[in-house]
């Protein structure tokens, strides 16, 4: 398994590509990939200003990792919600 900061850079990075992605400056008109897209990052992002300090990583990096398949067209199987 891998450890929680190689796990955090990962997610870190994939963020990263996302934004570049969304500011690379094109028009970006397909609201079918992107209403996912920002449902998944708006759900991590949720997750992780928990008032309590308790988020799930897991729930965190399968979100982001959603959201970044889901921008790129990467074949995956049930990652909208």
């Amino acid at each position: 398994m891998q450890s929680e900061k190689l796990r955090l850079r990962k997610i870190q990075h994939l963020a990263h590509e996302i934004t570049d992605e969304m500011n690379k400056g094109g028009v970006l008109t397909h609201l079918e990939t992107l209403i996912p897209v920002i449902d998944n990052l708006s759900r991590a992002i949720g997750d992780l200003t928990d008032s309590y300090g308790k988020y799930s990583l897991d729930y965190v990096e399968e979100k982001v990792e959603n959201a970044h398949t889901l921008l790129f067209n990467k074949e995956k199987v049930d990652v909208y919600l």
